[in-house]
């Protein structure tokens, strides 16, 4: 560790791959400064910057709430952008970065998220609102919106996609990220179609697929539960009818306000 300058520096190694020149990917070593601060972002644009612009990889808002920099640093996915260098340095003063898990690779650590996109929309994650909507705003009271289990919060970085096993078996398997998207959209009461969400979740590639291994779990940088979610639309499954029932009477009486506790 160290050299000329005045701060100790780290290796960085980075998997590498170019599709129009390698025949598989390959490991390669880096030396940078460890300065006060380091994000293994800022490592990598260093790199880039004055090591090898040929260097690939994904960024944009640099504060964790894009999921652009989503990475498995390692052994682990993360986002990179928050990521002090320093406490990801083994005793020998390395770190290594691959591209996110059991996704194809386009370019070093830039990954085809096109299976990933594909499974979001089949959840229709948009809200569907009741035909007679309130004139002026839905009232929803306290428990209801801490029913949602802050799952609006998900950035849609790719971590759990690609830390869930069963997605490296199968990409037909809806994902626990759009999971957590249908989650989110039958526990609202305003959303209008519960019963038909859960009938397309009710399948061998949905919520029954899981084999509740908690990856994902520990793969979100927003400590969100998407283990728990997928639990919760089982068990709803099996009464659907009653759910979309009760959501119909509820809808009635969504313009009223909420009675104080």
């Amino acid at each position: 560790m160290g050299n000329n300058s005045t701060h100790p520096t780290a290796i960085v190694r980075i998997q590498r791959f170019n599709p129009e020149t390698d025949a598989k990917p390959h490991m390669q070593e880096f030396e940078v400064e460890l300065k006060p601060g380091t994000t293994v972002l800022d490592a990598l644009h260093e790199i880039k910057t004055h090591q090898d612009g040929s260097l690939t990889f994904r960024r944009s808002c640099r504060h964790a709430i894009c999921g652009s920099c989503a990475m498995h640093v390692n052994g682990k996915n993360e986002l990179v952008c928050n990521a002090p260098l320093k406490e990801r340095l083994d005793r020998h003063g390395r770190i290594t970065i691959r591209p996110l898990p059991y996704l194809p690779i386009l370019k070093d650590l830039v990954v085809d998220r096109s299976s990933f996109w594909e499974q979001y929309l089949r959840v229709k994650p948009w809200l569907t609102p009741p035909e007679d909507a309130p004139e002026k705003e839905f009232r929803m009271s306290p428990e209801e919106v801490a029913a949602l289990n802050n799952a609006e919060t998900c950035i849609m970085c790719g971590a759990c996609y690609s830390s869930c096993q069963i997605v490296g078996l199968t990409k037909e398997y809806i994902g626990p990220h759009a999971l957590l998207k249908a989650f989110l959209r039958v526990m609202d009461p305003r959303d209008s179609i519960p019963g038909e969400r859960l009938a397309d979740l009710d399948g061998t590639d949905g919520v029954y697929r899981c084999r509740t291994i908690f990856n994902c779990i520990d793969a979100c940088p927003k400590n969100l539960n998407p283990t728990l979610a997928i639990e919760t639309l089982r068990k709803l499954a099996q009464k659907r009818e009653a759910f979309e029932q009760a959501r119909i009477e509820r809808q009635k009486h969504l313009d009223e306000p909420i009675p104080a506790r």
